[in-house]
C-alpha cells in the first residue's frame, strides 16, 4: 500500500510540473526533490508515470520547467559523483535521476530547437568565460563516467571504506577498478548483481545520450559533424576513457551465457550479467562508429610494451576508443577477444538433448557489427583471426544466420552485415586456404546433406540464398559470387553437391532472357566463369567432381559461346518475358561467330566502375601480375533498402566500363547506366527454358524457376534501356570461355571413349579416370589471380550507422527508450 502511495506522490509531482504555466524556481528544492526521492524504485515506473504526451506538452508549453528539471537532475548526479554516494539513499537518488534523464532525453533530441540545449551556456552565467561552467552535456557525461567507477555502487571497493569513510572520487584511479579481467587487466574482481544492474542503468543513459544520431535524417549532409556526445565521451577530456573501454570489452569477451552447463539454470536464476553485456556491446559499437578524425585509424607497429598506451600516435584517431582498439597487439589479447566473440556467436547454434535447456543470447547482430569494426580498424587482429582455423568458428555461425534469415524481409540488414564480413575476409588468401578444412560440425540447417569441406558448406548456403531468398537480397548476388571468386583459387576439392550447385547457378544466369533483361545481369556469368577458370588452372588435380559436372553440363558453355545476338533472337527471348524491345536499326550487321572465347585474362566480371552511395567498393588486387592486364576495379550493385525499413539514395548515374561504342543511340563517352530501381511489376509467367538443355538435375528445377522468375527485376531498369546486338556483342566477346572450352576439347573425347570401351554407366569409374588425368601443357597460360578487396566509402558508413541504430532501437524494449518518438534515421513500420 505504501508503495502505491509513493507512486501516487510521484505522479502528482509530474502533473504539477506539466500543468504549471509559470516557471518553477530552481531553488524550490522541496518540489524538485520529489522526482528523485525513493518514491519510485524501478525504471519501468518512471516510464509509466511520465507519459510521452506530457513530456512533449512540457517541452512546448513550459520549456523553462523542462530545462530546470534537466539541470537539477544533472546537478544531483554531479554532486553524487563528487561525494561517492556512500549511502543507500544517495544511490537511489542517482538511479532515479538516471532513469528520469533516460526518459526525457529522446524528446529533447526529437525537437531540433532543443538539441543544442545540453551544449549551450547555462542562463545567468557571465559570457566572459572566467567562471563559466562547462555545458550541461559535459557535466552529465563526466558524472556518469565517474559513477561507473564508484566504489560500493558500481565497483567493489579496494579498501575498507563505508558511509562514514568514502573514497575520494577526485583522486580515484579507475584503472584499478576495471570491471573484468582480460585485455590490459589481469585481476578478476568479485561479481555483484547489484553493481551489474547499476552499471546497466548508467550505460543505458549513455546510450540514450548518444542516440541523438537517430533524430537526424539519413542524408550525408546531416551527419557531417560527429556526434558531440560520443566525441566528448571518447576524447581525452574523459579521464576514464581507457578503463571504460577495457571494462566494456572485457565484460563482453569474458561472458559465458551457459556457465557450468547446468540444464535450465537460466530459468531458475536471473542473470544480471547478460543485460550489462548487451548494453556494453551496444555502447562499444556506437562509440567506434563515430570517428572524429579525417585520417584512418593507424595500427601500432610496435610488438613490445603494454597492451595499450594511453598516449595516441601522431595521426591517430581523436576517438580514444578507436585508438585503443587499433593499438591492441598482444596475441593473448587477440585470443581472448576472438574466443569471447566466437563463444557468443556460436551460442544459438548449441544443441542439447533437452529442448530449451541452454540459455540463448539475442545480440548476435551487434556482435557481428563489433567483429566487423575490429577487423576493419585493427588489421593485426584480422590477420590473427585468419592465421588459424579459428576463423571457421566465425564462418559457421555467419552462414547459419544468413541461411536462417534469407526469407525474412525484416532481417535484410543481418544478411548484409554477414555478407560484408565474409567479403572482407575473402580478400585475404588465408581465408580461402582455411576453407579446405573438412566440415564435421553438423549445425541444424535446411541444406542438402553433404560430405566435404567448409568451402562446400559456403557454396551450398550461398546457392540457397540466391535461389530461395527473398527479392530484396538480389543486390547481394554480385557480392556473394565475388566471395566465391576470391576463394576459388585455393579450393583443393569440391564435393559433388557443391559442384552441382555452382553449375546450376551458371545454368540459371546464362538463360538468354535473363542476360538480356538488364544491363548488369551478365556480370553474374562472368563471376561464375572466373570461378571455374581459377579452379581448373590452379586446383585441377583435386577437383574431379567439378570437372565431371562441367563435362555433364557442357551444353551450357556451348550455348554461351553461341549466344545469338541478332535483333530477332533478342526480341524472341524478351517478348516471352513481356519485355519491351527496340526496333533494329537500318544498318543491321551479322554478328561475328565466336570460336571459343577471348583469353581468361581479359575477363572483366562485374566491372561496374561505380561509387555508389550505399555500397562497399571493391578493389582488385593482382596476386600474380601480368604486364598487360588492364583490369578496372569493380564494385557491387546498389544495396537497395538495406536496413529493412529505410532506402538509402544511390548515386544518380553509374558509368558502365563495358558500354559499347554505340549503345542505345549514344557513343561510349556519353553512355550512362540509369539508376537501379526495384521493380514492383514481376513477370507472372514461368521462365523460358533454354533452347536446348543438357541433362539438368530435376531437383534443381523448382529453385531455378523461383530464381529466374525474379531475374528480370534484379536491376529492373528504366524504360529507356533495351538490349541491342551491339551491347550483347560488347560483353559476349569478352566471355572467358577459352580455358573451359580447351578442357572440354581434351577431356570429353577421352571420357566418351572410356564409356564406350568399358561400357560404363557408373560415374565412379569416370571420376577415378579424371582424378588421375592431367592438363599440363594443354591449357592456356594461367591467368593472374585477382582478389577483389572490400573498401569502405561514405555510403557504407551511413548504411552501418542506420543498421546499427535500427538494431539498438528494436533491442531496447525494456524500458522502451525510443518507442513512439519521432525517429528520422529510419522508418518504423508498426504492425
Amino acid at each position: 500500500m505504501g508503495n502505491t502511495d509513493t507512486k501516487l506522490n510521484f505522479r502528482k509531482a509530474v502533473i504539477q510540473l506539466t500543468t504549471k504555466t509559470q516557471p518553477i524556481e530552481p531553488n524550490d528544492e522541496a518540489f524538485w526533490e520529489q522526482f528523485w526521492s525513493e518514491s519510485v524504485t524501478c525504471v519501468q515506473d518512471v516510464f509509466t508515470l511520465i507519459p510521452a504526451a506530457e513530456i512533449r506538452a512540457l517541452r512546448e508549453e513550459s520549456p523553462s520547467n523542462l530545462a530546470t528539471l534537466c539541470y537539477k537532475a544533472v546537478e544531483r548526479l554531479v554532486l553524487a559523483a563528487e561525494s561517492g554516494c556512500p549511502s543507500q539513499r544517495e544511490q537511489q537518488t542517482v538511479l532515479n535521476c538516471v532513469r528520469l534523464l533516460t526518459r526525457i532525453l529522446p524528446y529533447i533530441f526529437e525537437d531540433p530547437d532543443w538539441r543544442g540545449f545540453f551544449w549551450s551556456t547555462l542562463p545567468g552565467q557571465s559570457e566572459e568565460g572566467e567562471n563559466e561552467s562547462p555545458p550541461l552535456a559535459q557535466s552529465l557525461l563526466n558524472a556518469v563516467s565517474d559513477l561507473l567507477f564508484c566504489p560500493d555502487f558500481t565497483v567493489t571497493s579496494a579498501r575498507k571504506s563505508g558511509p562514514d569513510n568514502p573514497e575520494d572520487m577526485g583522486t580515484i584511479d579507475s584503472c584499478e577498478y576495471i570491471w573484468e579481467a582480460g585485455v590490459g587487466f589481469a585481476h578478476s574482481p568479485s561479481h555483484s548483481s547489484i553493481h551489474d544492474q547499476n552499471r546497466t542503468e548508467l550505460l543505458k543513459l549513455c546510450l540514450t545520450c548518444f542516440s541523438e544520431t537517430m533524430y537526424l535524417p539519413p542524408v550525408a549532409d546531416a551527419h557531417v559533424s560527429p556526434n558531440q556526445w560520443i566525441q566528448y565521451f571518447t576524447s581525452t577530456e574523459n579521464r576514464h576513457a581507457l578503463p571504460l573501454f577495457t571494462s566494456l570489452l572485457n565484460c563482453l569477451c569474458s561472458y559465458d551465457p551457459v556457465g557450468y552447463g547446468v540444464p535450465y539454470n537460466h530459468l531458475m536464476f536471473s542473470d544480471s550479467r547478460e543485460p550489462l553485456v548487451e548494453v556494453a556491446l551496444q555502447v562499444l559499437c556506437v562509440t567506434m562508429e563515430n570517428d572524429n578524425s579525417s585520417s584512418t585509424v593507424t595500427v601500432d607497429g610496435t610488438s613490445t610494451g603494454t597492451a595499450m598506451d594511453q598516449s595516441s600516435d601522431a595521426g591517430g584517431s581523436d576517438n580514444l576508443f578507436l585508438n585503443y582498439l587499433s593499438r591492441i597487439h598482444r596475441e593473448e589479447d587477440f585470443a581472448f577477444i576472438l574466443k569471447g566473440i566466437t563463444r557468443l556467436l556460436n551460442n544459438p547454434l548449441m544443441q542439447t538433448y533437452l529442448p530449451g535447456s541452454c540459455k540463448r543470447i539475442q545480440f548476435h547482430q551487434e556482435l557481428l557489427v563489433l567483429f566487423w569494426k575490429m577487423c576493419d580498424i585493427n588489421k593485426k587482429f584480422m590477420f590473427f583471426v585468419l592465421k588459424s582455423s579459428d576463423v571457421l568458428d566465425i564462418l559457421v555461425p555467419i552462414l547459419y544466420y544468413l541461411n536462417d534469415a534469407r526469407a525474412d524481409q525484416s532481417r535484410v540488414g543481418l544478411m548484409h552485415i554477414g555478407v560484408f564480413i565474409l567479403l572482407l575476409l575473402s580478400g585475404e588468401r588465408n581465408f580461402g586456404v582455411r576453407l579446405n578444412k573438412p566440415y564435421t560440425v553438423r549445425v541444424p540447417m535446411d541444406i542438402p546433406v553433404f560430405t566435404g569441406t567448409h568451402a562446400d558448406f559456403l557454396i551450398i548456403v550461398f546457392h540457397k540464398i540466391i535461389t530461395t531468398g527473398h527479392q530484396r537480397l538480389q543486390p547481394l548476388f554480385d557480392c556473394l559470387l565475388t566471395i566465391i571468386v576470391n576463394v576459388s583459387p585455393y579450393l583443393k576439392t569440391l564435393s559433388m553437391v557443391a559442384s552441382t550447385k555452382l553449375l546450376h547457378l551458371l545454368e540459371a544466369f546464362s538463360t538468354p532472357w535473363f542476360l538480356f533483361a538488364s544491363p548488369t545481369n551478365h556480370h553474374l556469368v562472368f563471376f561464375l566463369l572466373e570461378v571455374f577458370n581459377n579452379i581448373i588452372q590452379y586446383q585441377f588435380d583435386g577437383n574431379s567432381n567439378l570437372v565431371y559436372t562441367i563435362i555433364r553440363k557442357r551444353n551450357v558453355f556451348h550455348q554461351l559461346a553461341n549466344l545469338p545476338i541478332d535483333h530477332s533472337s533478342i526480341a524472341r527471348a524478351l517478348t516471352k518475358r513481356g519485355k519491351k524491345f527496340a526496333p533494329p536499326p537500318m544498318d543491321t550487321r551479322e554478328p561475328q561467330t565466336m570460336e571459343g572465347a577471348t583469353p581468361a585474362a581479359e575477363a572483366e566480371p562485374g566491372t561496374l566502375k561505380a561509387s555508389l552511395a550505399a555500397t562497399p567498393r571493391l578493389d582488385k588486387m593482382t596476386e600474380k601480375s601480368a604486364p598487360d592486364e588492364g583490369h578496372k576495379p569493380p564494385t557491387l550493385k546498389e544495396i537497395a533498402e538495406a536496413t529493412g525499413t529505410h532506402s538509402i539514395q544511390p548515386a544518380n548515374e553509374i558509368q558502365d566500363p563495358m558500354a559499347p561504342d554505340t549503345a542505345a543511340g549514344g557513343d561510349s563517352s556519353s553512355y550512362k547506366r540509369p539508376p537501379l530501381e526495384k521493380s514492383n511489376s514481376m513477370p507472372s509467367e514461368s521462365p523460358v527454358s533454354p533452347t536446348s538443355t543438357s541433362d539438368s538435375a530435376l531437383s534443381e528445377n523448382s529453385s531455378s524457376k523461383r530464381l529466374l522468375s525474379r531475374g528480370g527485376s534484379i536491376t529492373s531498369q528504366t524504360s529507356s534501356w533495351v538490349a541491342t546486338p551491339e551491347w550483347v556483342q560488347s560483353w559476349k566477346q569478352k566471355l572467358p570461355l577459352q580455358t573451359i572450352m580447351r578442357m572440354l576439347q581434351v577431356l570429353v573425347p577421352q571420357v566418351e571413349k572410356i564409356c564406350i570401351d568399358k561400357g560404363l554407366t557408373d560415374e565412379t569409374e569416370i571420376l577415378k579416370f579424371l582424378q588421375h588425368g592431367t592438363l599440363v601443357g594443354l591449357l592456356p597460360v594461367p591467368h593472374p589471380i585477382l582478389i577483389r578487396k572490400y573498401q569502405a566509402n561514405s555510403g557504407t558508413t551511413m548504411w552501418f550507422r542506420t543498421y546499427l541504430w535500427g538494431v539498438i532501437y528494436l533491442r531496447n524494449v525494456d524500458p522502451p527508450i525510443w518507442y513512439d518518438t519521432n525517429v528520422k534515421l529510419f522508418e518504423i513500420q508498426r504492425v
